[in-house]
């Protein structure tokens, strides 16, 4: 589209075009498809609008400068519209997050410890990504992979690299306590080649830290 004009425009105006074309592919793209768009601008660049034409070789001093400017500010554009759109999409799953720990915790003070429960494992399977989640009552049996209070994995005593190794195979436990006293824990279903943030697990930590205050506050107080 650019080839008629190639005589009766400066070849900056022309390369301003391209940038803009690289910011608006990383702005709707990612930041891969932003670094292809800014190396293939400067080559078509090059190619098409820099004499001798039609050749990957450029005449003047001047249009190398601007096709390598054009190369490089294309790469800067291209990560800083993936870093904010990086940036846009924690906020929003900061405040996703945000708004599950608000509702579990009013409804700790409002509603039955089983309804806790059942909120928390149905935002257990929307934060990590599970296939499914259930909740056991009681003493805790076996040695099942085991997320921690820091987010980390336990498995057979030893711990587990979640985010080079994704999540074990079978089911994981995430304890339920109060006052030092375990009180259940809720099986894990991971998605298989899954791998949740630590964000995500420290959320989860904390939704089942409710859950705990909550079944806390039905024990029965023991007589004096």
């Amino acid at each position: 589209m650019l080839v008629p004009f190639r005589t009766g425009v400066s070849h900056t105006n022309l390369a301003l075009i391209f940038v803009v074309a690289v910011v608006a592919i990383s702005a709707l793209g990612n930041r891969f498809a932003g670094a292809i768009a800014a190396l293939s601008s400067a080559c078509w660049f090059d190619f098409l609008l820099t004499r001798p034409y039609q050749q990957f070789t450029i005449a003047g001093t001047g249009d190398l400068e601007t096709a390598v400017l054009l190369l490089v500010v294309g790469l800067v554009v291209s990560q800083l519209a993936a870093r904010a759109r990086t940036m846009r999409m924690i906020a929003i799953t900061d405040a996703a997050h945000l708004a599950r720990l608000h509702d579990t915790a009013r409804l700790v003070h409002s509603g039955s410890p089983d309804a806790v429960v059942g909120q928390v494992r149905q935002q257990l399977v929307d934060v990590l990504g599970l296939a499914g989640c259930r909740f056991e009552y009681g003493t805790l049996l076996g040695h099942p992979p085991r997320l921690d209070q820091d987010g980390g994995l336990v498995v057979a005593r030893r711990r587990w690299d979640i985010e080079r190794l994704g999540w074990p195979e079978g089911e994981v436990e995430l304890r339920v306590a109060a006052e030092g006293l375990f009180l259940g824990r809720f099986m894990l279903s991971p998605v298989a080649g899954s791998v949740p943030s630590l964000q995500a697990r420290l959320v989860a930590v904390s939704l089942a830290d409710q859950a705990g205050a909550a079944l806390s506050g039905a024990r029965p107080v023991p007589e004096t």
